[in-house]
């Protein structure tokens, strides 16, 4: 067995901890009894988590951006699942093009397509309504799908499909019963990678959302600007738990090396 060497130990170590100091330094001053951010603190309190409950709009913005997020996420899925095999198991002219189409909002910077968003939705007046935040956002995400899905295709053995079908079994019913189950973990590691990142999302929202659809980071962004307490780091304190939470359930479901890596 190959030991590791003792520098690339270390180095490993301290890159942990310098991801991990600012994740622990946020939990540890959402427990603070003071009235401010403070660190260390004399004594631990649930102050902060219960002034959450007490603030109704940061409940509603939450509501808004879970369901925002599942919404995006799923259509993005929807959307990702048929281009992803087609472009995974098909070669046809203009493949690469519409690969780097669908693709493509990786490479624009959030703060111009949230602009062109903005004038687009303007256009057809769907600016500042629930639906035009849904569009903008699975526009968004889908490129996360995308990629797993078609990795996922990508190492899919056909043969088996083939098989069904020269048994007698329909198109839909081989989607359904074989291609699809055996995509899941890809499909799953995409719609979970597109749901955190929709519910994250903050510069493009700040463009295409409205006073009355505000989302949770652009209601936090908002309320930092304006007051500095500790009620923002037991927020994303709680965030952070419900994150790890959606982890453990995939881990347990399909194991997050075949959900990230989009194996089958």
């Amino acid at each position: 067995m190959t030991r590791t060497p003792l520098l690339l130990t270390v180095f490993h170590v301290l890159f942990a901890v310098f991801m991990l100091a600012p994740l622990v330094t946020v939990v540890l001053v959402a427990f603070t009894d003071k009235g401010y951010i403070s660190l260390p603190f004399d004594g631990a309190s649930w102050r902060w988590f219960r002034a959450i409950l007490d603030n109704p709009d940061f409940v509603a913005a939450f509501e808004r951006s879970l369901g925002l997020a599942a919404c995006a996420a799923t259509l993005a899925a929807v959307l990702a699942v048929p281009a992803g095999m087609a472009i995974a198991w098909h070669r046809f002219p203009g493949r690469e093009a519409l690969l780097g189409l669908l693709l493509s909002p990786l490479m624009v910077p959030p703060v111009v397509l949230g602009i062109a968003l903005l004038r687009f939705l303007t256009q057809i007046g769907g600016s500042g309504t629930m639906t035009g935040l849904v569009a903008a956002h699975t526009v968004v995400v889908m490129p996360y799908v995308l990629r797993l899905v078609v990795a996922a295709a990508t190492g899919f053995d056909r043969s088996v499909a083939h098989a069904a079908e020269s048994l007698g079994a329909s198109p839909l019913t081989v989607f359904r019963r074989i291609e699809l189950p055996l995509i899941l973990p890809g499909v799953a590691g995409g719609w979970m990678i597109a749901f955190i990142t929709s519910f994250d999302e903050l510069t493009l929202t700040v463009f295409v959302a409205s006073p009355s659809t505000q989302t949770l980071p652009v209601k936090m962004y908002a309320y930092i600007a304006n007051t500095i307490d500790p009620l923002l780091a037991s927020i994303s304190t709680v965030l952070l738990v419900l994150t790890l939470a959606l982890m453990v359930v995939l881990e347990r479901l399909y194991g997050l090396d075949r959900v990230l890596g989009g194996k089958t």
